[in-house]
């Protein structure tokens, strides 16, 4: 008895420090990875990587990680416009299968999926928010951007019409959707009055934009997208999502 006792003991011990060493393994190689991610990528912070899955040693001496979180707070993507950019919030992507190269210099994941926010203000600069000539006697912009609950957005268009500028904004109701996996589509529900006869086309010319995201990490790209309180909803995905290298 005394014998196994022993034996449990010791079990446990080494059971602890492989336990240790597991932790501060995935630790650093959390970090190592941040760091070539933020390199990759040009990001102007670090991004947060949790290694999923336990233990991590055997998954890295089989090559392959089960599921890696990658979470990214400001990332600046481009509008492919003459090098805009266009700010994505709070980016969050799951990376199943991840696997490596021998020296970890590059990794791919077989799937992603994920989720962002894109701003209001940020949206906004895709739409008409200077003073545009719509008629020979209308002019009209975007002011602003907003929830307007059901997954619609509020579009604020003021006017001026016959020299007269209106009194407030004009409200829009108006559906946003992702095309072509990498555009964002504002069109509205239904058109303004602004107390005079226009084309539709001319209205629209208002109240419809689309913006563009390109080059999110790794070559994910917009799946789909739904307004909400503090900006669009956007969630990803990518298959082969290239991580570093």
């Amino acid at each position: 008895m005394r014998a196994l006792r022993i034996l449990l003991i010791v079990v446990v011990i080494l059971g602890g420090l492989f336990v240790i060493a597991d932790r501060l393994a995935v630790g650093f190689a959390e970090d190592e990875a941040a760091d070539k991610l933020r390199t990759t990528e040009g990001l102007a912070t670090t991004p947060d990587v949790s290694i999923k899955g336990f233990p991590f040693l055997t998954q890295a001496a089989a090559g392959e990680f089960d599921d890696i979180e990658v979470g990214i707070k400001d990332y600046e993507a481009s509008t492919g416009a003459d090098g805009d950019t266009i700010r994505i919030d709070d980016l969050k992507a799951e990376m199943k299968g991840v696997t490596f190269s021998g020296d970890y210099s590059s990794a791919t994941a077989a799937s992603a999926t994920g989720t962002a926010t894109i701003g209001y203000d940020e949206l906004l600069k895709a739409a008409k928010s200077e003073p545009t000539r719509v008629a020979p006697a209308v002019r009209a912009q975007v002011v602003g951007l907003s929830d307007g609950g059901n997954g619609k957005i509020e579009v604020k268009i003021d006017a001026t019409v016959l020299g007269v500028k209106l009194p407030r904004p004009v409200a829009v109701l108006s559906s946003v959707k992702v095309v072509d996996g990498d555009t964002v589509t504002v069109r509205a529900d239904s058109l303004p009055d602004l107390g005079i006869d226009l084309a539709e086309t001319a209205l629209r010319s208002i109240t419809d934009f689309d913006q563009t995201i390109e080059e999110l990490p790794g070559g994910i790209r917009l799946d789909k997208v739904q307004a909400a309180g503090d900006g669009v909803e956007i969630s990803v995905q990518g298959s082969n999502v290239r991580l570093a290298g």
